[in-house]
């Protein structure tokens, strides 16, 4: 397992039957967390700093119960990186603070190479696009939601980042890789972070275990003739890392020949990692919160 342990502005103060207490700089927010099924040393809504804690509805969603107030909308830092946060309805925060171990490895991956060009689908408000801009990369953000779009060009923004480091797209990313396949597209690196069930910008429906193969292969298909690395996350339940791992395995074996022909190594197995995802507790813990595969490649010298 990997962890982001270098936050500053985030923690995770107790975890426990079923939820977690966090600090997002000096806001306090008591949420779900359905991984989190040991018993909690204590009554977290009595937390005396607790902001808010979001409790969850019998007839589906939930809400926000706001103990002690606080700005709808703040910002947090990550090392040179910030962000935008703000509770929403579905209980979640504008930011998955765990992929800060994801940010490091692809931001260090970037950093060897110079005009990277990256693919961010299912890019959700940013958090990869503005750690791969900030190394240097011109990034692809696609994402079905245009109000997420939105939030990622704000911190864009915010992070100073030029204009013409990101371009942003409303789309559903299956059909959006398709048309960049037809108009001859290439990127060098890949990164998507598909959701277990999802609908595209006009109504089309996504279904990870039925769809995820499909896409992943497309995508090898924009690969450029130097690849730096292909990175997939998820939250999905039960989608443990060597699932994903095999998924990048056999579409990348399908292209190896072309990969060859190329000058460039492929990605055979052993170099595709695979690795759960976590939060250290201040409980001496880790809390899991996903897993991902990274495939990498190296030039054949």
């Amino acid at each position: 397992m990997k962890f982001a342990s270098e936050w500053k502005d985030y923690e995770v103060i107790a975890s426990g039957g079923g939820e977690k207490l966090e600090r997002w700089g000096d806001v306090f927010l008591l949420r779900p967390d359905p991984q989190a099924i040991w018993r909690a040393k204590f009554d977290f809504s009595k937390f005396e700093k607790l902001n808010a804690k979001y409790t969850r509805s019998a007839s589906g969603g939930g809400s926000w119960e706001v103990l002690r107030k606080f700005k709808d909308e703040w910002v947090v830092g990550y090392k040179d990186l910030k962000f935008l946060i703000s509770p929403t309805s579905f209980k979640h925060t504008g930011l998955f603070p765990e992929q800060a171990v994801n940010w490091d490895v692809i931001a260090r991956s970037i950093a060897t190479r110079q005009s990277i060009n990256v693919l961010n689908l299912f890019g959700y408000t940013g958090g990869a696009t503005i750690a791969c801009a900030k190394t240097g990369a011109v990034v692809t953000h696609v994402d079905a939601s245009k109000g997420m779009v939105e939030v990622c060009k704000r911190n864009c923004k915010l992070n100073n980042l030029p204009e013409t480091s990101v371009r942003f797209i409303v789309d559903d990313c299956t059909k959006f890789v398709e048309r960049e396949i037809r108009r001859g597209k290439k990127y060098d690196a890949i990164i998507m972070d598909p959701p277990s069930f999802g609908r595209g910008a006009n109504g089309e429906v996504w279904k990870i275990e039925e769809h995820l193969d499909y896409l992943v292969g497309k995508c090898c298909e924009l690969l450029s003739d130097k690849p730096l690395f292909f990175l997939i996350n998820s939250y999905t339940t039960g989608l443990q890392p060597t699932v994903m791992k095999n998924v990048l395995a056999r579409n990348l074996d399908k292209t190896s020949l072309g990969f060859a022909n190329r000058r460039v190594a492929g990605a055979p197995r052993n170099d595709i990692e695979a690795y759960e995802i976590g939060l250290p507790t201040n409980e001496g813990i880790v809390l899991p919160a996903g897993c991902s595969a990274l495939a990498s490649f190296k030039e054949v010298k």
